[in-house]
């Protein structure tokens, strides 16, 4: 495990205590990121004040001075602008669109502008062209865990397909040109597999029942719209395994919306992009009142904004957005009970 204590980046993730309860606030913020900020709880709670961000989906190609480059940018410098800083980043996925190492040393480069620690996990874009080589070279492992104080943080790999590439005598290129459509009929659902959830059953089985739990994937831990991969497949087997704590966090990308949903005792947001947002699929959502009205397809920062979810210690509270245009229902703009 990795105390990152002596780290210091527009979501944002904060527990504040008064009045005797602990809060979460999770913010994605602006076009570009989410920041996390705790602040100590009162009572018993061995929780202590810091802020984490997130970043998701650039998106980025091979192309130089790429519109997409100069949104991750903005959003570089908007963390780093920020004071005081968070302790940490964390960047859900999809940092280059077809997963060449160039798009990934790209995103490298930009995002080694942070003033903070960087911890990262794949999206599908990142992976199917070499099937991770080069995202592990540059980043590293995509599954990891660290406690920081007081909160018990994970980042999974929820984007593993199983092989539909080999008897189809498909080229690396062309394996990965069907995991970049949203709708790839050949490439099956994805899911984290056996391997990590054996590891995820180790890693918080040594954990107390009230210790807060946040997780990472790059697609929902519920089944949104499985046919756009707004799901991951194996996810009832993830909330089983974190069933038995209190507390329960789980920010995704992939989806570029705002979105939100709650399974027994796991609460799970999206997050926005810097590339571009998604339209909502037509399915029903268990909070139909979150979503955002028809973004402009020609303005480039549309659809694109803020969010924070005002929690208490048994995650009962509100939800709020911002978004840089006039996109919110009003019911939404005073927030959504919870």
């Amino acid at each position: 495990m990795t105390d990152f204590s002596k780290m210091n980046r527009r979501e944002f993730l904060g527990i504040t205590g008064k009045a005797g309860l602990a809060t979460l606030v999770a913010s994605a913020a602006g076009v570009s990121f989410g920041m996390v900020q705790v602040a100590e709880a009162a009572g018993n709670s061995r929780l202590t004040p810091f802020r984490f961000a997130i970043l998701t989906d650039a998106h980025l190609y091979d192309i130089p001075d790429h519109k997409f480059d100069g949104i991750l940018k903005k959003a570089v410098d908007d963390v780093n602008n920020m004071n005081p800083l968070p302790d940490f980043v964390v960047y859900l996925g999809d940092i280059g669109q077809s997963g060449k190492r160039t798009e990934l040393e790209k995103g490298k480069r930009i995002l080694s502008k942070l003033k903070v620690p960087l911890k990262v996990i794949p999206g599908e874009h990142d992976w199917y062209l070499d099937m991770g080589q080069a995202w592990r070279d540059l980043f590293g492992g995509p599954t990891w865990s660290f406690d920081h104080k007081g909160v018990h943080f994970i980042g999974m790999n929820s984007i593993l397909v199983r092989d539909f590439w080999t008897m189809k005598g498909l080229t690396p290129d062309e394996r990965m040109g069907f995991m970049e459509e949203l709708e790839c009929h050949h490439c099956g659902l994805w899911g984290v597999r056996e391997e990590q959830l054996e590891w995820l059953k180790k890693d918080v089985k040594k954990l107390k029942p009230d210790t807060p739990v946040v997780v990472f994937t790059h697609s929902p831990l519920w089944d949104y719209y499985p046919r756009w991969n707004f799901q991951t497949e194996d996810a009832p087997q993830i909330r089983e395994i974190l069933s038995g704590f209190e507390r329960v966090m789980a920010f995704h990308g992939h989806v570029h919306q705002v979105v939100y949903n709650r399974i027994g005792n796991l609460s799970s947001v999206g997050t926005l992009s810097t590339s571009w947002p998604w339209p909502y699929p037509g399915v029903e959502l268990p909070f139909p009142d979150i979503k955002m009205n028809r973004v402009d397809p020609g303005d480039i920062l549309d659809g694109l904004g803020t969010q924070y979810i005002d929690l208490e210690k048994e995650f009962a509270g509100a939800l709020h957005y911002d978004t840089w245009a006039d996109l919110l229902p009003e019911g939404v703009k005073k927030g959504v009970k919870l």
